[in-house]
């Protein structure tokens, strides 16, 4: 039979890039919020934000990749249940 899990193996050179990429760019807002020439609580809003919005990226990131797995597991069985079917119930047999 063959193998119905699909593969997800990214590179060394990949998740390096990923990670530099989103350090990098969180770290450049966290320095311009930093040095920005407005009031504290400007820049604590301003923070405040940034923070929601980063956590609630992943959180949504996280989620639309568990439901995309659940539909591909989904499939899986669904296409198994078939297999099944065909293989008791075939004609020449």
């Amino acid at each position: 039979m063959p193998d119905l899990k699909p593969s997800a193996n990214h590179s060394p050179a990949w998740v390096v890039q990923t990670w530099l990429s989103f350090l990098l760019s969180v770290g450049g807002l966290t320095l311009g919020i930093f040095y920005l020439p407005v009031e504290p609580w400007v820049k604590a809003y301003m923070g405040m934000g940034t923070a929601f919005a980063v956590g609630s990226t992943i959180s949504l990131s996280k989620t639309l990749r568990d439901i995309h797995e659940a539909k591909q597991l989904t499939a899986r069985i669904d296409e198994a249940k078939v297999e099944k079917l065909l293989a008791d119930h075939h004609p020449l047999r």
